[in-house]
């Protein structure tokens, strides 16, 4: 298992990488729009993205999944629950939230540990008994600990960015298609999405999802718990889709829509049944 300063340095690099791939592509699309007084605003929007994008990235996906904090006389068993596993783990107390929605799930955000927060829907804490929520817990706290939250959150919210530049350079284009601006607008969407999804994909490793299950287990104790509440949250997540931005999807300990066709293709999750799989053949450490 990596260390805490190399999983630090791990996920510093691919933030980064990121940040790097936002403002290059950005910085192209200007130049094809307007030459080097294009190129030189698009960057200045790069910046400002990526900047808003690493401080205010947990912000943002709470504001999107309409999150509220929760203090501790509202979810006392919450509470107990992660107090318990951040001992555990050795981390600080993040801070809770509650998401007003029936779909059993469940998503933790932030740069760093001291900054984390971890967001549980209506739904999960209905559903769920206390062993399962605090092996899914034990899953979100383990991002925490590895410092995948940082990439998690940043890659969320640059895929946001660019989808959204995507659908402002349609609306500024219009049906000129005549123009520079009118043929990068017809292809923004056509580009711009796939390139969104591609680099959440390539961001948010399915290996980091097999490593968050197997160390939210470990503190929990019993891989059991997490293998039952990942089959319980599919199910729940099937049956009440939740409307989420493809960009947010990766934050999610299950995705909160069924993939359909190439949307599939993109996921950054492993299927459920595969990680059934491998938690049944962990040995329980109580």
């Amino acid at each position: 298992m990596k260390t805490t300063k190399q999983s630090t340095l791990s996920a510093t690099l691919r933030t980064t990488i990121l940040f790097a791939a936002l403002g290059g592509l950005l910085v192209l699309i200007g130049a094809l729009i307007g030459g080097p007084q294009g190129a030189g605003l698009f960057l200045l929007i790069a910046l400002a993205i990526n900047a808003g994008s690493y401080f205010f990235s947990d912000k943002l996906a709470l504001a999107a999944s309409r999150a509220k904090p929760i203090d501790e006389s509202e979810a006392p068993r919450l509470y107990q629950m992660v107090r318990e596993l951040t001992t555990r783990a050795g981390l600080p107390m993040p801070r809770l939230y509650m998401i007003p929605s029936d779909q059993p799930n469940a998503f933790a955000t932030g740069r760093n540990p001291k900054h984390a927060a971890v967001a549980v829907t209506r739904g999960i804490t209905k559903l769920l008994s206390e062993d399962e929520l605090r092996g899914v817990l034990g899953h979100e706290l383990t991002h925490v600990r590895n410092h995948d939250i940082l990439i998690q959150s940043v890659a969320s919210a640059i895929g946001t960015a660019i989808t959204y530049v995507a659908y402002m350079l349609m609306w500024f284009g219009g049906e000129d298609n005549n123009s520079p601006l009118g043929l990068v607008s017809a292809l923004a969407m056509v580009i711009l999405a796939p390139i969104a999804a591609s680099i959440i994909q390539l961001a948010i490793s399915r290996q980091r999802e097999y490593a968050a299950d197997a160390g939210g287990a470990e503190l929990c104790g019993n891989p059991e718990s997490l293998a039952s509440a990942l089959l319980r949250l599919e199910q729940g997540a099937e049956a009440m889709p939740m409307q989420v931005s493809q960009a947010a999807e990766p934050l999610y300990i299950v995705r909160p829509f069924k993939g359909q066709g190439l949307a599939g293709l993109f996921s950054t999750h492993p299927p459920i049944e595969e990680r059934v799989r491998r938690l049944r053949q962990m040995r329980p450490s109580l």
